[in-house]
């Protein structure tokens, strides 16, 4: 019940496979995504975010229960916190070039920073290391691997969507140091960001999670064609989609 109760306050405050990406693939998304401004309400961002507050709502509150079980489980199994909170990069909502704002926002981080919540599953997690987690990484706890296998662990994230912060669908939110990384490396990454981020997306179904630059440029030009067509029906697809890549366990460590 407290675990409900926090999260509850906090909302308050199948493959479907497409070809490798070729550099010359991935120059044409990007060149395309340069003429996307991001979510308005002329292209159904409306509609969406209907869509994506009442499937979390309707989701969180059927969650709660297996949400509790997990809270209960990760206390007895490990020391530590339930929740584990990092820092990640959000939706972009300047126009390309843009310039404005105040003084404090002449950093430009890509995006603006939110704060993501999932279920920790890790022995010892800190909230500041900006490291990409590996498949034999041996911070992660045995219920962490049953939590991640299955993307349980995800769970919480629903609330961040309920913030405004992420849609159901959409690129994954990266740290702010790898994101300042990864942009000066790979063509296009930032444009990931003129959309909200999401807890699944075109690239999730299509790809296993980050381990390298190369699986970034592949998981970029899937992200780079979610950009450019998205709509209210892409995102429904992707949604059924997910069922099966979570359920056989696809792309998950």
């Amino acid at each position: 019940m407290r675990l409900a109760l926090h999260l509850a306050a906090m909302a308050t405050a199948s493959q479907h496979q497409l070809p490798t990406a070729s550099p010359r693939g991935l120059r044409y998304r990007v060149d395309a995504a340069e003429h996307r401004r991001g979510p308005s309400p002329g292209n159904g961002e409306r509609a969406r975010r209907v869509v994506n507050m009442s499937v979390a709502g309707i989701g969180l509150v059927l969650a709660v229960p297996l949400m509790m079980v997990i809270a209960a489980l990760i206390k007895l199994t490990s020391p530590g916190p339930v929740l584990f909170m990092q820092t990640r990069i959000g939706l972009d909502e300047r126009g390309p070039g843009s310039t404005r704002g105040n003084g404090r926002r002449r950093l430009d981080h890509g995006g603006r920073p939110f704060t993501i919540y999932k279920f920790r599953t890790m022995a010892a997690s800190d909230g500041d290391a900006q490291v990409w987690a590996r498949p034999d990484d041996a911070r992660v706890t045995a219920l962490g691997r049953i939590l991640r296998t299955y993307r349980l662990d995800e769970l919480p994230q629903l609330v961040n969507v309920l913030r405004g912060d992420m849609n159901l669908v959409g690129p994954r939110p990266e740290q702010p140091k790898i994101f300042a990384e990864l942009r000066q490396q790979v063509a296009g990454y930032e444009l990931r960001q003129r959309v909200r981020p999401g807890i699944t997306g075109w690239a999730q179904i299509n790809h296993h999670y980050d381990s390298s630059i190369d699986d970034v440029r592949r998981k970029v030009a899937y992200d780079l064609e979610y950009v450019m067509r998205q709509s209210l029906v892409e995102d429904l697809k992707i949604m059924v989609w997910t069922v099966p890549v979570v359920a056989f366990k696809q792309g998950a460590w």
